[in-house]
């Protein structure tokens, strides 16, 4: 299967970050080239796992909203400050013609989520409606992995804090469906990896990434067995979260991206340990933007397949920043 964000028709990634404060954030943006495809947005689903989310707009992905598709989904650090790079995703639809038609003008619907990443950079300095604005402008096709937008501020493994957490980022995968066509249906997954726990390889079990023994060690705790044997640290005051947003250029509904969102989140229950904790606000997100057929429970496997991977590619490909180190060697 191809690594990445495999490219999916009408959708465009953009990231813009903050390098020196660590933060930044992601947009998944409809373009209105997909016109063809007699597409007016993009048809979202959600499932919602965490118990510290921070969002915005997010009913209206909910199937019974009255509004049937978004036109934009924003991923934000900055804990609930980012949600203002929301509005500058708003203004730069608005100025494109992109929104939801209500006769005196084009409302662009764009939920948005957010991650806590106040802890390693410049806590002052978060994602606004600039940022949002810069993240929509540079959005296309190819779309960029590490220690970048939304994913600029992001660790892992924190049980003692982020003096022993390791650095993550935004991680991408793309998987293949044989669907009711000869052209293969693609499922591209995109994670904004800030979890509170470890991250396991699934191929092996083994942890890669996580909370360390040590600062100045990169041996591994173990954060799920810690808390199993008792080490549990209510103190704990930081908040986490893991944000993910599958894309599919097959045609679902709005209940069918739901389920497909929700069978995206176990992926982050195959790799991540633990997840969705207490101190998490994972939430997945279904996209979908196209014309090709496929059986969606095909599309649900291969969306949480692809998160899997795109967690594990989150790791890997982030540098370390901010005094957190990072598989990927020095920032």
């Amino acid at each position: 299967m191809p690594e990445g964000f495999g490219p999916i028709p009408g959708i465009k990634v953009g990231h813009a970050q903050d390098q020196a404060a660590l933060t930044g954030c992601t947009v998944l943006l409809f373009d209105p080239a997909a016109a063809y495809l007699g597409a007016t947005g993009i048809v979202a689903g959600c499932d919602v796992r965490g118990a510290a989310t921070g969002t915005r707009e997010l009913e209206t992905v909910r199937p019974n909203h009255l509004v049937e598709v978004i036109h934009a989904l924003v991923f934000s650090g900055g804990s609930a400050y980012g949600l203002d790079a929301a509005c500058g995703v708003m203004r730069w639809c608005e100025e494109h013609s992109i929104g939801f038609d209500t006769g005196v003008a084009r409302v662009p619907i764009v939920p948005a989520a957010i991650l806590y990443d106040l802890q390693i950079g410049d806590a002052r300095r978060r994602p606004d409606a600039s940022m949002g604005y810069a993240a929509a402008q540079a959005a296309s096709l190819k779309v960029a992995e590490g220690s970048v937008g939304a994913g600029c501020g992001a660790t892992v493994g924190k049980f003692y804090g982020v003096e022993r957490a390791m650095k993550s980022g935004i991680g991408c995968w793309t998987e293949l469906v044989r669907g009711k066509q000869e052209e293969p249906v693609k499922v591209a997954a995109l994670v904004a990896m800030n979890a509170f726990g470890d991250v396991r390889d699934p191929e092996t079990g083994k942890l890669i990434a996580g909370t360390r023994v040590a600062r100045d060690s990169m041996a591994l705790l173990d954060t799920s067995r810690a808390i199993q044997q008792g080490n549990v640290v209510y103190w704990f005051p930081d908040t986490n979260t893991v944000l993910v947003a599958v894309a599919t250029n097959a045609r679902l509904t709005r209940v069918e991206a739901q389920h497909v969102a929700m069978m995206a989140s176990a992926g982050m229950a195959r790799t991540i340990s633990p997840a969705h904790t207490q101190f998490d606000g994972d939430i997945a997100f279904a996209l979908s933007l196209g014309n090709l057929g496929a059986d969606v429970n095909a599309i649900g496997a291969a969306a949480a397949e692809a998160v899997v991977r795109a967690i594990v590619r989150s790791v890997k490909l982030a540098k370390g920043a901010g005094g957190v180190p990072g598989l990927a060697g020095a920032g």
